[in-house]
């Protein structure tokens, strides 16, 4: 009987996507039946001591402080990467070049231009590549998809329309942080969030053929970490209009100025024969209207997406047992390690992330009005 294959892998960056990334590098062997094992070799991040606080919490091996160790170790089979944006590029080339399988934080990158090398970069060294758009994974967002490609809402869809709303900086007084600086982040909640929504509308609806957009930074300066007032020069809030190849309209927005919104993430698909609303506040549930329906049976119903039979919902609870944001994630990284063990491309892939980075390209060049 050969032995079974073991998976070592190698996370850059210790903060928010770090620890998310980690709970699903742990939890998913013991929820998916894999075709390898895991073993969480090494985490990387710049502060020694955080670094070495969360290897031990989180689970990982060892700490290390230079990633450029990673890509020569010959131990290591994955890089993750869930650093600032502005460093996805130079570790995920070096990733590729080293041979190593790739997944990667979203956005893709800053700018087409480095986009296009991780892409150049991944297919020249055939590695298995994937970018974290986690909710691509979020069970009810796959029912719907799977609804949508079974005709359900008819031969035609109309309208995309969704809206990914926060407001952590919505406070004037919060200070300057990477995600408020263009050199870092190339865009404000644009890339930060407006390219989970893109992506979303990519993978339910088709490709994006035309777009328009304003886009606004209410709060322009702010203090820096030494109290010095310092210039915001990326987006605090974009709206998009736009069609997809096959005639549907798109309208989309951003923001992280809405007060009371934490995290909601919502959608609505409009077809020639129904419709579906998603909200990720109410994450296991998806709201459906069939057209087909007759008299007083008429209206939306909501679909709880806790079923067996729904996606990934059979490896966790008994139905009606919530799932949470968390679990996202493991689904990700369970496709992730089956696709790199069967050499099979997995979605979102660094060619859609370029893709994505097209769009948000076009957006910010496009974010402008005409004064009346």
């Amino acid at each position: 009987m050969p032995k079974r294959r073991t998976l070592s892998v190698a996370l850059i960056g210790t903060k928010f996507m770090g620890r998310a990334h980690s709970n699903a590098w742990r939890q998913a062997p013991h929820f998916f039946d894999l075709p390898a094992d895991i073993r969480m070799a090494a985490i990387c991040g710049r502060d020694r001591a955080a670094t070495r606080r969360a290897a031990k919490t989180l689970g990982w091996e060892k700490p290390m402080h230079d990633w450029r160790t990673i890509m020569v170790d010959p131990d290591i089979d994955i890089v993750d990467i869930c650093t600032p944006n502005d460093s996805h590029a130079e570790i995920a080339i070096a990733a590729a070049r080293a041979g190593k399988a790739i997944l990667c934080e979203k956005p893709l990158a800053r700018n087409v231009a480095e986009a296009r090398r991780m892409v150049e970069a991944v297919k020249r060294a055939r590695v298995a590549n994937m970018l974290c758009h986690n909710y691509r994974r979020v069970p009810a967002i796959v029912l719907a998809k799977q609804m949508i490609d079974a005709g359900e809402l008819g031969d035609r869809i109309y309208h995309f329309r969704a809206r990914y709303a926060q407001d952590w900086i919505a406070d004037e007084n919060f200070p300057l942080v990477w995600r408020l600086q263009s050199k870092v982040a190339g865009s404000g909640a644009l890339g930060d969030i407006g390219a989970h929504v893109i992506d979303l509308a990519r993978f339910l609806v088709g490709e994006i053929s035309r777009i328009a957009a304003v886009s606004e930074t209410f709060v322009k300066r702010r203090l820096t970490k030494n109290r010095r007032a310092a210039r915001v020069d990326v987006d605090d809030a974009v709206s998009v209009i736009g069609k997809f190849r096959n005639g549907a309209m798109l309208n989309l927005e951003a923001t992280r100025f809405a007060r009371g919104r934490r995290n909601q993430l919502s959608f609505e698909i409009n077809g020639s024969g129904g419709s579906l609303v998603f909200d990720l506040e109410k994450m296991n549930r998806l709201r459906f209207y069939n057209a087909s329906d007759s008299g007083h049976a008429r209206g939306f119903r909501d679909i709880i997406v806790t079923e067996s039979t729904h996606p990934y919902v059979a490896n966790w609870w008994p139905p009606g047992h919530l799932l949470g944001y968390e679990h996202s994630f493991v689904h990700t990284i369970a496709d992730f390690v089956v696709a790199v063990v069967a050499h099979k491309r997995i979605r979102p892939d660094f060619a859609d992330g370029l893709k994505t980075q097209q769009i948000l390209d076009a957006i910010q060049r496009a974010r402008s009005l005409p004064k009346l």
